[in-house]
């Protein structure tokens, strides 16, 4: 009887606790490329250089993308699939100058999961800041109680494989290639 009041009190503790968590999330990660804007867009504003630089594939093998009718600039496209989950993304939009945006969907149970993200470069001195954000709110797709646990474990999770992005972006940006 002890053991199910312990373990209603700690039901009851996670619930209140997670109510109180923020559930929106903003997701940011920078790198310094010694290159100019306009070569780290040739990476970044074309899909089809994609899979050269973005850890998703890498973190999951059995992602498999399918391009869109148009592969760079506004209207640029791709979906993917995989035991992950499935999802897609379209640019929203693409500067040489400025960076990206884009709106990505997750696709998990027949669930969209929305998200915005966008790339934005600024140049400083020989080279140039990007900045790699993505946001949303997990309260759209999930229970509040939920969505804020799932939210400190989803900032954790994408700031890694941000991180991973940007720094084999760094790498094919500033090998030339």
């Amino acid at each position: 009887m002890k053991l199910l009041k312990i373990l209603g009190i700690v039901v009851l503790l996670l619930v209140v606790v997670g109510l109180f968590l923020p559930t929106s999330y903003d997701i940011r990660r920078e790198v310094t490329i010694q290159a100019p804007a306009a070569a780290v867009h040739v990476w970044v504003g074309d899909l089809t250089k994609w899979p050269d630089w973005t850890p998703w594939q890498e973190h999951d093998p059995t992602t498999q993308v399918t391009l869109g009718p148009v592969t760079s600039g506004v209207g640029a496209s791709q979906s993917w699939t995989s035991e992950g989950g499935d999802g897609e993304l379209t640019l929203t939009k693409c500067s040489p100058t400025e960076g990206i945006a884009y709106d990505m969907t997750f696709i998990q149970d027949g669930e969209r999961l929305p998200a915005s993200s966008t790339m934005l470069y600024a140049e400083q001195g020989g080279g140039t800041t990007v900045t790699w954000m993505m946001q949303g709110d997990a309260a759209d797709f999930m229970p509040p109680v939920v969505a804020g646990y799932m939210n400190l474990m989803m900032k954790s999770a994408i700031s890694g494989e941000f991180d991973k992005g940007l720094a084999k972006l760094k790498q094919k940006v500033e090998a030339g290639g």
